[in-house]
C-alpha cells in the first residue's frame, strides 16, 4: 500500500512538472512571437548626410520608400522619379528615406558632402538623405538588418541585390513589400500601394 502511495505521488510530481516545463515552453514561444510582431522600424535612430540625428519613430502614421541609393550606377537617374514622387505625395502621408551606399561596383564613393551636393545639384533631392552605410555583408547597418532579415521584420528574408532597392513600410512602421532595383517607383504595384 505504501509503494502504491509513493508511485501515486511520484507519478503527480512528474506530471506537473511536466505541465510546469509546457507551461514555460508556451509563455517562451507567446514571448518571440509577441516580440516579431512589434518590432518595425520606429526602434531606429541613424544620421542624415548632414549629421543630425534622423528618429524614424518620427514617421509614425506615414507611408515609407526606403531605398539604397548610388551616386555612380546606371540606376541613378531613379533619382528623378523617387523626388517626383516624394513631392507629389509628401503631403498626403508618404516619406522616402535614402540611404548612399558602397556595396555594389563601388559606385558610390563620395564623402557625404559630394553625395549631398550630386543629389541636389543633379536630381533636386529634397527626401531625406541618410549618411552612408552598408546595406550588406559583416558591416550591415541594423536598419538593413532588419528590412532584410524575417526574424527581424516578420515578413520576409531579403538580400539587396543592387543599388535601388526599395523596401515599402505601412504606416504601423511594418515591412510590406520588397521592390527590385530595377523597378521604378512609376511601376503600377509601387503606385497602388502609395495610393491605397
Amino acid at each position: 500500500m505504501k509503494n502504491i502511495a509513493l508511485f501515486a505521488c511520484g507519478l503527480m510530481l512528474l506530471v506537473s512538472c511536466q505541465n510546469q516545463a509546457q507551461t514555460k515552453k508556451n509563455a517562451a514561444s507567446a514571448s518571440k512571437t509577441k516580440t516579431m510582431e512589434t518590432q518595425n522600424i520606429y526602434q531606429f535612430k541613424v544620421q542624415d548626410l548632414y549629421g543630425n540625428e534622423f528618429d524614424f519613430a518620427s514617421l509614425k502614421g506615414k507611408k515609407v520608400i526606403v531605398v539604397n541609393t548610388a551616386s555612380k550606377c546606371g540606376l541613378t537617374p531613379q533619382y528623378k522619379d523617387l523626388e517626383a514622387l516624394y513631392e507629389q505625395y509628401k503631403d498626403k502621408g508618404l516619406v522616402i528615406v535614402g540611404f548612399p551606399a558602397n556595396n555594389f561596383a563601388a559606385q558610390e564613393p563620395g564623402t557625404k558632402e559630394e553625395i549631398a551636393t550630386f543629389c541636389q545639384k543633379n536630381y533636386g533631392v529634397s527626401f531625406p538623405m541618410m549618411d552612408k552605410i552598408s546595406v550588406k555583408g559583416d558591416d550591415m547597418a541594423p536598419i538593413y538588418q532588419f528590412l532584410t532579415q524575417k526574424s527581424k521584420n516578420g515578413v520576409e528574408d531579403s538580400e539587396v541585390q543592387w543599388n535601388f532597392q526599395k523596401y515599402l513600410i505601412n504606416e504601423k512602421g511594418e515591412l510590406v513589400k520588397v521592390i527590385s532595383p530595377k523597378t521604378l517607383v512609376t511601376d503600377k504595384e509601387v503606385m497602388d500601394w502609395v495610393k491605397a
